[in-house]
């Protein structure tokens, strides 16, 4: 165990934690609603800390990044654990921990995983499969120790890390895979159970801290793939984000507690997209469908392919110096 950041103490031996958006009262003896932060005495403690259920390296467009370090590889880990509750979770055998469950996991130091990722050749270290924030201290001392190895740092996070949490990391990190789930409060409400104006703000925060985002939404069939939500997403990033930031549409599969619901037809992720590009974003992809051509990134001024994809696999890569070849025109993203 170690004791947690981002917590004050109250009466009755209570806790409030201000690592994330709940910020949860916690009696003494009891976890907050990610089931790994625990109040012991009135000081509240990590439980995951160095505890990694998955270690692993990745392409990292896997995250997915397809604007950053394109073709490299990325250090991905993760400890048990989340402070959502997404009935379609594809993590769910590792996010979903109870309150009173045993925390499990191969001890690791930040340290060795550094270590470990140079070995591996990474270019990163990405904290994701379940959410980066609820493993906060172990992330921050392994971004620290990464950063001054000239790695990169990524969180593939749900974007609820509260506005202390993320100001204190930001110097260490430097892109983000945001999950935006939806565009309603009544979605995030039964089928998330969190709030979307707190993913609003925190997305961004990101953005005015500087740090590198892509947007990620998996579309249900008829919970959030209506036009109205979808163009709701559209202008938010146009308006809070910018063109140049990449929205990937990705195809849902039953999973978890919605097996109810088919697979996303590849025309839903077609129209997304269209959508997407005809209210100027540059960089709309489809995931989750290789082959149909909705992984390759295109030059936005000429259109000639850059980044030919294929699953995580590039077949080509034709960007020069962060530019096209044929017309010169700027391609956004870290070392692309």
């Amino acid at each position: 165990m170690k004791e947690a950041l981002f917590y004050e103490r109250e009466e009755d031996s209570r806790v409030r934690c201000g690592l994330c958006r709940f910020r949860c009262l916690i009696a003494d003896g009891a976890r907050g609603i990610c089931g790994v932060r625990e109040n012991r005495g009135g000081t509240l403690y990590s439980l995951v800390y160095g505890k990694l259920c998955a270690e692993h390296v990745d392409p990292i467009e896997k995250k997915p990044l397809f604007h950053v370090m394109p073709g490299s590889r990325s250090y991905s880990i993760a400890t048990v654990g989340c402070n959502f509750r997404c009935r379609h979770c594809q993590n769910y055998s590792i996010s979903q921990v109870g309150r009173d469950e045993p925390i499990t996991g191969v001890e690791q130091t930040p340290q060795e995983i550094v270590q470990r990722a140079r070995k591996n050749d990474c270019r990163s270290i990405s904290y994701t499969y379940t959410e980066p924030t609820i493993f906060f201290e172990f992330a921050y001392d392994t971004a620290r120790l990464a950063k001054e190895a000239g790695l990169r740092n990524i969180f593939v996070t749900n974007g609820y890390i509260s506005k202390e949490a993320l100001a204190m990391i930001t110097p260490y990190l430097d892109a983000v895979n945001i999950d935006l789930k939806g565009f309603s409060e009544s979605f995030y409400r039964d089928v998330v159970h969190a709030r979307l104006s707190e993913v609003l703000d925190s997305i961004i925060q990101h953005r005015n801290q500087g740090i590198w985002i892509e947007l990620t939404t998996l579309i249900i069939p008829g919970l959030n793939d209506s036009d109205a939500e979808l163009q709701g997403i559209t202008a938010f990033i146009v308006d809070n984000l910018g063109v140049d930031t990449p929205w990937h549409v990705t195809q849902f599969y039953p999973t978890y507690q919605l097996t109810d619901r088919p697979r996303t037809p590849v025309d839903t992720l077609r129209k997304a997209r269209e959508i997407g590009r005809a209210a100027g974003l540059r960089y709309v992809y489809e995931g989750n469908v290789p082959g149909e051509g909705g992984e390759n990134t295109r030059c936005p001024s000429c259109a000639t392919l850059l980044i030919e994809r294929y699953g995580f696999s590039i077949g080509t890569n034709r960007i020069r110096n962060g530019a096209c070849p044929d017309c010169g025109a700027a391609i956004a993203g870290i070392g692309i």
